[in-house]
């Protein structure tokens, strides 16, 4: 199973995937992490990727996805993913991804970028994000989770989730 905590930025998406990484002692990557200098900075300037931005780093983590199950490894990811696209290309790195939505209203979204430390992408780029966002689909395996909780409430719903969706190996 390949779990990828999904949403905008500052819904929590990685502060959960590292906890569920930990507790399931599972390989764990920050997708932001891949992205090339030139991703970086062009949000950084508050200049919103395009999907040909996107292209070649979805690609990219898909490729890990894909290496792990040949290892026969279970993953975690905190990955955007805002767009179905975007999930279908991530699900061709293997079987079994499974997207947990990360999900809450803006303005409690916008409270946290505000007041984040230290990450390239500016809280202007927040609606872009919203706009961008494309919510599960009903055949998308995977569940939304609700931000307004407490981190460790959302760490012990997304662990139920997984043992309920089978536990990854």
């Amino acid at each position: 199973m390949h779990l990828v905590f999904m949403g905008v930025s500052g819904s929590g998406k990685t502060t959960v995937a590292e906890r569920v990484s930990r507790a399931l002692d599972l390989p764990f990557a920050e997708a932001d992490v891949f992205h090339p200098r030139a991703n970086i900075d062009k949000m950084a300037a508050g200049v919103p990727l395009t999907d040909e931005d996107r292209w070649p780093w979805l690609r990219e983590l898909a490729g890990w996805i894909a290496d792990h199950e040949a290892l026969g490894e279970s993953t975690v990811m905190a990955c955007s993913a805002l767009k179905r696209s975007y999930r279908d290309l991530l699900r061709e790195g293997a079987p079994g991804v499974r997207f947990l939505h990360m999900h809450g209203p803006e303005e409690v979204i916008w409270e946290r970028l505000a007041v984040r430390p230290d990450h390239f992408m500016p809280p202007g780029l927040l609606r872009s994000q919203l706009e961008t966002l494309q919510p599960l689909d009903p055949d998308e395996p995977g569940r939304e989770f609700d931000v307004r909780l407490d981190v460790d409430t959302l760490t012990r719903e997304a662990l139920a989730y997984v043992e309920s969706a089978g536990q990854p190996s």
